[in-house]
């Protein structure tokens, strides 16, 4: 048996894991690079994806860096099936066909220049068409349901609770050239414990032979969730006394409805304003309709309140409203009265977020409230390292809003919730495999788990291969 690591080696994005046995190769995710816009481009068209190549994908969950390459491993020849939950199929179906149609406009607005400077074009990564093609692969199995996939392997997904629908992967392979019976298990992008609408992370007490572990906020904590609820009611209610704009970019999936929630909450008890709240992405809209469909993956917590709620839906209420048409994103301009607009991407790399940006980053009256991890040379994380001016669409633009960080809303485990999650293992891994995190990150949780006592503890560079 043989591992390679074709993504999210040293760096967040990107996440592509090949696992060689018995005869077959078996893909780990199948994630697009994010940063910035150019350098991902590239890394992109030339990062692994000969889908000919590959007999079977198991996708932990539906976070375009972990499936946005999907359609273009289909697009080059994959035939093969994809392992996922049902809710990560569900969001897969919204998410996969936006990023195509990013693709195709990306693509069209670097081929007016190209043809300006008499080069070729570029075709896109894939298209709209390629990924609704890529959805007649999917096949959804249920947590802790296990299911032949491969010759001598066995899949079992367990709760990751990081994102609807995100799941741990346990394999269980049969490894034909050694005789011997191997346990992999690959974290995926492990949840945070004790926050709203999903369940917490859960163990894979059994443990492993051999771990491929994410490492995203390595040595860092979070601040307690109650902190981050009195953050955001506290910056919500300055920017309405400056009589301006808090403008939140926030990931279409998984952030906004969390988000949407916690102003719900606020909302309810009387803690905020009573200022309209608009969410100004269509993608937005559709996950948060797959997000309702999904009761089953909800926390206790969530369930409660749509006992005690009037409204019956945690992600709709009195002053929320939805934007999905073009004009009535445009409209959220000529408003002069404090408002919330929550619009993604949550990077802000491109979508409506960045027309909002424009308009409002040069008034003091103003907020932008950054909400998750920032990938380096985005937009996002020159705001967040402090920026005085950033180029929004070419043009150079004076940061003079007020630009808050509120971390507490983050769906991954912390520094020490990652080295809980794996010392809760009863048979320590022989080898394990730190990815998904800069180097820092991924040092620190190195450390940490050989203290722990985890014999082998690899950080592996993107290409690196290593054989059982």
């Amino acid at each position: 048996m043989k591992l390679t690591f074709s993504g999210a080696a040293r760096t967040v994005t990107g996440s592509q894991h090949i696992i060689d046995v018995n005869g077959r190769r078996l893909l780990l995710d199948c994630g697009l690079y994010q940063g910035k816009r150019k350098g991902a481009f590239e890394v992109n068209r030339k990062g692994p994806c000969k889908g000919s190549e590959i007999d079977v994908l198991v996708l932990s969950h539906a976070h375009i860096d972990h499936s946005g390459n999907i359609p273009c491993l289909v697009k080059n020849g994959f035939n093969g099936d994809i392992y996922s939950t049902s809710a990560t199929r569900d969001l897969c179906a919204i998410m996969l066909l936006d990023s195509g149609d990013i693709q195709e406009r990306d693509v069209g607005y670097v081929n007016k220049q190209r043809r300006k400077e008499g080069k070729e074009p570029f075709e896109p990564l894939y298209t709209k068409e390629d990924a609704a093609r890529a959805m007649e692969n999917f096949i959804g199995v249920g947590y802790r349901r296990r299911r032949t996939i491969a010759r001598g392997v066995d899949l079992t997904f367990v709760d990751a609770g990081h994102l609807l629908g995100s799941a741990h992967v346990v394999l269980d392979i049969s490894d034909e050239d050694t005789g011997k019976d191997v346990r992999l298990v690959f974290s995926g992008d492990i949840g945070r414990p004790g926050i709203p609408i999903l369940r917490d992370p859960e163990p894979v007490r059994d443990g492993a032979d051999l771990l491929i572990m994410e490492s995203t906020y390595g040595g860092r904590e979070h601040p307690p969730y109650p902190e981050m609820q009195k953050e955001l009611r506290r910056i919500v209610q300055e920017t309405y006394d400056r009589g301006g704009t808090l403008l939140i970019p926030a990931f279409a999936v998984g952030r906004t409805q969390q988000i949407v929630y916690e102003l719900h909450k606020l909302y309810d008890a009387d803690a905020i304003p009573k200022l309209p709240i608009y969410v100004d992405s269509p993608m937005a809209t559709r996950v948060t309709e797959v997000f309702r469909l999904h009761p089953d993956i909800y926390d206790a917590e969530i369930r409660d309140f749509l006992l005690r709620d009037d409204h019956d839906n945690p992600f709709g209420f009195g002053r929320l409203r939805f934007t999905p048409s073009v004009e009535q994103s445009m409209e959220l301009n000529a408003i002069r009265e404090p408002i919330i607009i929550i619009s993604s991407s949550g990077m802000l790399e491109g979508g409506r977020i960045l027309h909002h940006l424009r308009r409002r980053i040069h008034d003091s009256k103003n907020t932008i409230l950054i909400t998750g991890w920032q990938a380096p040379e985005t937009l996002g994380r020159k705001l967040v390292e402090g920026a005085d001016e950033v180029r929004i669409y070419g043009r150079p633009h004076t940061v003079r809003a007020k630009v808050e960080v509120l971390t507490g809303l983050s769906g991954h485990a912390d520094g020490p919730g990652l080295i809980e999650w794996a010392d809760s293992m009863k048979k320590k891994p022989a080898r394990t495999f730190v990815v998904h995190g800069e180097d820092g990150a991924a040092g620190v949780v190195a450390e940490d788990l050989r203290a722990r006592g985890f014999p082998e503890v690899f950080i592996p560079e993107r290409g690196d291969s290593f054989d059982f």
